[in-house]
C-alpha cells in the first residue's frame, strides 16, 4: 500500500496559488446556495477549513523599534 510524503516543497506563490484557487471554488459554491446536507455544503464546509489552517499558518509583519498601527 502506497505512503504519503509528509515533506513537501512548495514555494510562497505555490501556495497563494492554491489559497486563490481555494477562494474562487468557495465563491463558485457559495453562489450555487447548496442544500443542506448536500455534497458542496460539505465540500464548501472544508475549503473553509482548509483556508483557516493556511490563514493561522502565515507570519504577518510587526516592526518592532516602533509601535504598530493598523490601517
Amino acid at each position: 500500500m502506497p505512503q504519503y510524503n509528509e515533506m513537501f516543497a512548495l514555494s510562497v506563490e505555490d501556495m497563494d496559488l492554491i489559497e486563490t484557487a481555494l477562494q474562487r471554488t468557495r465563491d463558485a459554491l457559495s453562489e450555487a446556495k447548496p442544500a443542506s446536507g448536500s455534497g458542496d455544503e460539505i465540500t464548501l464546509r472544508r475549503i473553509h477549513e482548509l483556508l483557516g489552517r493556511l490563514h493561522n499558518q502565515k507570519i504577518f509583519y510587526h516592526p518592532k523599534d516602533k509601535v504598530y498601527l493598523s490601517g
